[in-house]
Formats: structure tokens, sequence, C-alpha cells
């Protein structure tokens, strides 16, 4: 596997736990994180550069905003979930896009 890959889902899992810990802190409500999330997944996607990309080059644009998602809602007592499982959420609960087949 490559090691920017492994780094950046240490990355994601390191912002998952601070967005986390915001939660928990009272500074900010997992509705507001889950919102902020959606916002971002969808200003990635709707750039103009995504018309030029595949299907999988597009969930790959998206996949940041998708994975924080995924642990904003399955975090419990504090413990953010494992990457991979994360990602099989992703996997399993992402939408097709229109010209997917």
């Amino acid at each position: 596997m490559n090691v920017a890959n492994l780094q950046l889902e240490g990355l994601y899992l390191a912002v998952a736990a601070i967005n986390d810990l915001l939660v928990r802190k009272g500074v900010v409500s997992r509705e507001d994180v889950d919102l902020a999330l959606r916002r971002a997944e969808q200003t990635a996607l709707g750039d103009y550069r995504t018309e030029e990309l595949s299907p999988a080059e597009r969930d790959a644009v998206a996949l940041a905003a998708r994975i924080l998602a995924a642990a904003n809602n399955g975090v419990g007592d504090g413990f953010v979930p494992p990457f991979s499982e994360l990602a099989r959420q992703v996997g399993r609960t992402k939408d097709s896009f229109p010209d997917q087949a």
C-alpha cells in the first residue's frame, strides 16, 4: 500500500477525533459537524473539474468528507471507529452518480 494513503488514513482519524472532542466540549453539535461535512462534499462534487473525472475519481474527491461524516455519526463514548470500518460504511451508503450504470 502507498505510504501516502496510510498517512491520509491517519489524518482522517485525527480530524475525526478532533471533531468528536469539539462536540463533547460543547463547541459544536454533531449536527453542525455533519452539515459542514455534507457541504464540503457537495462543494467538492460541484467543482467544475468533476465533469472531467470518472465516477471513481469523483468518489476520491468526496472521500475525506464522507469518511469524516461516517466517523461523526459512528462515534461512541469518544471512540472513533477504525478507518477500515469507516471506509466500509462509506462504500455501503454512497450514492451512485447519474452517469454510472
